[in-house]
């Protein structure tokens, strides 16, 4: 893939440039990295906390045919992004974090990065996807309330982290991934994503639907991305909403 990438020193999120971009006509390969977002988002609409210079903050313009599947198109390539996301940072620094679905990169309980895919006309012949990433390179002062529930590579490595070997890894990572999907191959993703995610397996969670509040155990995931999650009325699938891990 022909990849056509845009730096900025501060956007409001590399999300909106590169949705406003795509509408406007921007091919696949486009790239937005900026330096700093002041309204960086992760899912659920939630705030992703981005200093200058601390993380990578990039979106990627994704335009797949419709034989990529348009039903569980959004879910697998987020799971896609987690193993490249993975692959990039194991490349770079030589350390290997773990998935937590849908679209987490944690240690331990810690998140290191997220995954953000939002589409646009999903179903039809001009079906596209912006697909966000960001990871925490350094160690930086984030807001009170997820300063206890993030980390960076810098911070549980012990050592500075260069951030350009680990974008120059993602640039290639993810663009491989993707290609892996629009040939009709997830099988690679859909294996390295279950190796990487030991939470996946026999952990206690719990969700809401319109019933009310769920419990269960995972049991893994479909080949559609969808979280499985064994509880006493049978395994359910789960694939979207508010999970917890208990």
């Amino acid at each position: 893939m022909r990849l056509d990438i845009r730096w900025f020193p501060t956007v409001t999120s590399t999300m909106d440039v590169a949705a406003e971009a795509a509408e406007a006509g921007a091919g696949e390969g486009l790239v937005i990295v900026a330096e700093e977002q002041t309204a960086g988002r992760g899912r659920r609409g939630r705030t992703w906390s981005s200093p200058p210079g601390a993380g990578l903050y990039v979106s990627f313009v994704f335009r797949p045919s419709l034989e990529a599947g348009p039903a569980s198109l959004l879910s697998i390539l987020t799971l896609a992004a987690g193993v490249a996301v993975r692959r990039a940072i194991t490349q770079a620094t030589g350390f290997a974090p773990e998935l937590k679905w849908p679209n987490d990169v944690v240690v331990g309980r810690r998140k290191l990065a997220g995954i953000l895919a939002e589409g646009v006309g999903i179903g039809t012949h001009a079906q596209t996807v912006v697909l966000g990433v960001g990871i925490n390179v350094s160690r930086a002062s984030h807001p009170v309330e997820i300063a206890d529930r993030a980390t960076s590579l810098e911070a549980h490595l012990g050592q500075p982290i260069e951030r350009e070997s680990v974008l120059e890894e993602l640039l290639v990572q993810l663009p491989h991934a993707y290609d892996h999907l629009r040939r009709g191959d997830a099988g690679d993703i859909l294996r390295s994503w279950r190796q990487a995610s030991g939470s996946a397996l026999g952990s206690a969670v719990e969700w809401t639907t319109l019933d009310g509040l769920r419990r269960g155990t995972t049991a893994g995931i479909d080949d559609d991305g969808a979280l499985r999650v064994r509880t006493a009325a049978g395994t359910e699938r789960v694939v979207a909403g508010e999970v917890r891990w208990l």
